[in-house]
């Protein structure tokens, strides 16, 4: 995960994601980040996000996402949004990476 600035002073966060998923994980792992980041989209200083997609070979897949943030406190504000749906749905996320070998 990296977060950084923008130079240009308009205090826009950027919080980006890299993930390794092998081929057989890359359809329940996507299903996860749909889920997140439909959560993620209705949340206060949301601006916008991506999810890039690059295969390597037939059995593994680089993906990265994405997602601008109008600062700080609004990430703190989704990191919360995203620990109670997770609460909620009794899902551990680092148990899933474990699972599917990302």
């Amino acid at each position: 995960m990296i977060e950084q600035s923008q130079a240009d002073g308009s205090g826009a966060v950027f919080r980006v994601d890299k993930f390794s998923v092998p081929q057989q994980a890359r359809d329940a792992f996507m299903d996860r980040v749909r889920q997140t980041h439909e959560l993620l989209r209705q949340q206060p200083g949301f601006v916008r996000d991506y999810l890039l997609e690059r295969e390597l070979g037939s059995s593994e897949f680089n993906l990265v996402t994405i997602v601008e943030w109008q600062g700080q406190e609004a990430i703190a504000r989704a990191r919360t949004a995203i620990k109670a749906m997770h609460e909620r749905q009794g899902f551990d996320p680092q148990a899933l990476i474990r699972r599917l070998n990302i």
